[in-house]
């Protein structure tokens, strides 16, 4: 059983329904002890840094998910869930979950013909093997919508790059947990096969 974390951020249902066009078992849930006992846990949200950790630490989510990645339970952290797994965000001066070392800057652009957020489907380039990243060609590409971008510390943290205007972090990861700053439950039979090789992945990189 995959458990969605429920924090009141945005896109939870999409990501069900990902899953259940998969035939994937799955559920949403607040539950801390659901979470700590979960099989695999995706870790996904659209929304506001600051608020969204207000949310886990009043729900006790925030030592959930620590424990969970603790004990090695494969984590998925999509679009928020990407950024709140790092150590800070710039975004309302936030500390967050601290399971990678690092910050999630704004996008600071000069081309004032690029807008703010990073909106619609983009090439992603694999910068280091990954088993959810297996068989992603030079090219293929995904949906973004955001405004912040993680950035790990190490840049062996790094598993793919996207370029908009700067070249930025689409895909971290860190022992048991991979994280993409696109959405892979929007990003068609491409975003679907990720998904698809996490119902599967047993936390490890090989």
């Amino acid at each position: 059983m995959i458990r969605i974390v429920d924090y009141d951020a945005g896109n939870l249902t999409s990501v069900k329904r990902a899953l259940d066009f998969l035939d994937i078992p799955c559920e949403i849930t607040p539950d801390c002890a659901k979470i700590r006992s979960a099989e695999r846990i995706i870790f996904p949200g659209v929304g506001h840094a600051g608020a969204s950790m207000q949310v886990l630490r009043e729900r006790g989510l925030e030592r959930a998910l620590r424990d969970a990645f603790e004990q090695g339970t494969p984590m998925l952290g999509i679009c928020l869930g990407s950024q709140i797994v790092l150590s800070h965000s710039d975004e309302g001066d936030t500390t967050c979950l601290g399971l990678i070392d690092g910050n999630c800057p704004v996008f600071n652009l000069h081309n004032k013909s690029l807008k703010v957020p990073h909106m619609g489907w983009d090439a992603i380039t694999v910068t280091r093997q990954h088993p959810l990243l297996d068989n992603i060609l030079a090219g293929d590409e995904f949906y973004f919508v955001h405004s912040f971008y993680p950035q790990p510390v190490q840049g062996s943290r790094i598993f793919a790059t996207c370029e908009y205007e700067t070249v930025f972090p689409a895909a971290i990861g860190e022992r048991n947990l991979f994280a993409t700053q696109f959405h892979p439950e929007k990003s068609g039979r491409t975003g679907l096969r990720i998904l698809t090789r996490f119902a599967q992945w047993g936390g490890t990189l090989c």
